[in-house]
């Protein structure tokens, strides 16, 4: 089976300032993998440990992304090589221009069976670019996945729902978006990392696929953070019933 896993470089979570005014500043913030991305890389290469394979990972973005610490965090953690797209017009991307950039530098990569992605980003958290990408490429699309199995020609999947697991059978080609839940991501050893570093990168720009950007869909009007509220810490001790009672009072008054 031939893998491509798509993953998304995000801004460090703890490196993001607010400012007084609530706008969030990205200037001293790292880059690194969407955390529900790593998921989607770890999936991967347990399909190729179990069943062989070739896996390669694929990441669309602005410029920044083209960056050796990411390939080597990468590369460290099971794919046998990396495709950039880093374009500085790919600078915050919607989902719909980020899916047709994704679709432009599979195509050129070529040779696919499944194409795996987060169920979202770290950063925007949408849960829209892998369904948008498996409409563009005409494939057999599901999202919420939390397990797979590889069987001929095709790949059994897993949906937990609220009550009940939903179990699906896919024919290859296809798009798969799995979950958080699908695995817990490996830490890489010093050898992986070490190995990482001799692994091959391909970086490529809007050019070389062909593509040029789409207009925006969406105007971004302001991103703040929500205002911190202060939190009342009223604690009523006890499970007597008078206590439960006080506590009921005291809820009914705050719904009203």
């Amino acid at each position: 089976m031939n893998i491509i896993t798509c993953f998304k470089v995000v801004p460090e979570e703890q490196d993001i300032i607010i400012k007084s005014n609530g706008e969030l500043s990205f200037e001293r913030a790292k880059t690194t993998i969407s955390n529900y991305d790593l998921n989607s890389i770890e999936a991967g290469t347990q399909l190729i440990e179990a069943n062989g394979g070739t896996l390669i990972a694929l990441s669309v973005g602005a410029a920044n992304i083209d960056d050796s610490k990411l390939k080597k965090n990468v590369l460290s953690r099971g794919p046998e090589s990396v495709f950039l797209l880093a374009d500085a017009q790919l600078e915050n991307s919607d989902t719909h221009q980020t899916a047709l950039a994704l679709k432009a530098a599979i195509e050129k990569i070529g040779n696919y069976d499944l194409i795996l992605c987060g169920e979202g980003s770290a950063d925007l958290y949408a849960q829209q670019v892998g369904n948008q990408l498996g409409q563009l490429l005409n494939l057999p699309t599901v999202n919420s996945i939390t397990k797979i199995t590889e069987g001929k020609g095709k790949v059994v999947v897993e949906r937990t729902l609220e009550d009940e697991v939903e179990t699906l059978e896919l024919d290859l080609p296809a798009v798969v978006s799995v979950t958080s839940d699908i695995n817990l991501s490996r830490i890489p050893s010093l050898k992986q990392i070490l190995a990482a570093g001799k692994k091959p990168s391909t970086v490529w720009s809007l050019a070389d696929v062909n593509l040029t950007k789409p207009a925006d869909t969406i105007e971004i009007i302001e991103t703040k953070a929500p205002q911190q509220v202060e939190r009342k810490q009223d604690v009523v001790e006890g499970d007597s019933e008078d206590a439960i009672k006080k506590f009921i009072e005291k809820i009914a008054v705050e719904l009203k």
